[in-house]
């Protein structure tokens, strides 16, 4: 029983802040806030580079997750660790690692420029690496931990019966972790939408071009608290969205 006090204390911690958010929106002027030109542009700039971030991770992820989980090799747990600095990483620091590496005078955006022209930061495509390097840990998990619980005997089978190593993959493999894959995009897409310290720091923050929903929030903070609940309010809507996404894993899970 003395467990129970502790346990409502931290229930109550997370609780409280949801409901005032909930409590103090101001719901009759919503529609109203909501439908303003900038916070319209920053809701489809956050829907559209989140759902890219996620499309590249899917991409990049899915292979390193079965490389990671079903090829041994020299400093693979190396590997692995890198693949899961960002999730500790502060976002900041990861944008400034992204302005070291593609910036003008970054160690690979001095060639991007000189032989593409190509500048990212403070663009469009700045805000979708920005988020994908912080939401692809989540996806290399999430498919990395589907194929070592399926195991490798189904591939292995397929593979005697003369399948070649990409058939096995597309039809065996890419079946069995299907789960996994649609979890870690899901978890992936939820944590490129509310990416801020990357994007702010590699992209900035300029109105209908870098400016995202964390980044409006922020941003009205300041200026007009009200509206400031109101984008709060519609991120707090997505996340509950994702909650029911994911309502079979977590019942599953209990």
């Amino acid at each position: 029983m003395i467990l129970l006090v502790p346990a409502a204390a931290g229930l109550a911690f997370l609780v409280l802040p949801l409901t005032a958010l909930v409590v103090r929106a101001p719901w009759p002027a919503l529609a109203t806030r909501l439908a303003q030109p900038h916070v319209l542009a920053a809701l489809r700039l956050s829907l559209w580079t989140s759902s890219l971030a996620t499309v590249g991770c899917v991409l990049m992820g899915v292979p390193l997750a079965w490389m990671l989980a079903r090829v041994a090799f020299r400093g693979r747990r190396l590997v692995r660790a890198v693949v899961t600095v960002p999730l500790v990483l502060p976002p900041v620091v990861g944008g400034v690692a992204l302005l070291l590496a593609l910036g003008r005078d970054g160690l690979v955006g001095t060639w991007l420029e000189a032989i593409f022209g190509v500048t990212p930061p403070f663009t469009t495509t700045a805000v979708v690496l920005a988020e994908a390097f912080v939401a692809l840990p989540f996806l290399v998990i999430s498919v990395e931990s589907a194929l070592r619980s399926c195991g490798p005997r189904l591939e292995e089978a397929a593979t005697t019966l003369g399948a070649s190593r990409w058939t096995v993959f597309r039809h065996v493999t890419l079946p069995l972790v299907a789960p996994g894959i649609a979890l870690g995009a899901v978890l992936c897409w939820a944590r490129a939408l509310g990416e801020f310290g990357a994007t702010v720091t590699f992209a900035g923050n300029l109105p209908g071009r870098t400016q995202t929903m964390p980044l409006a929030v922020a941003l009205a903070l300041e200026t007009d608290p009200e509206a400031a609940i109101a984008l709060s309010l519609v991120l707090l809507v997505a996340s509950v969205a994702i909650l029911a996404c994911l309502r079979g894993r977590w019942v599953a899970a209990a």
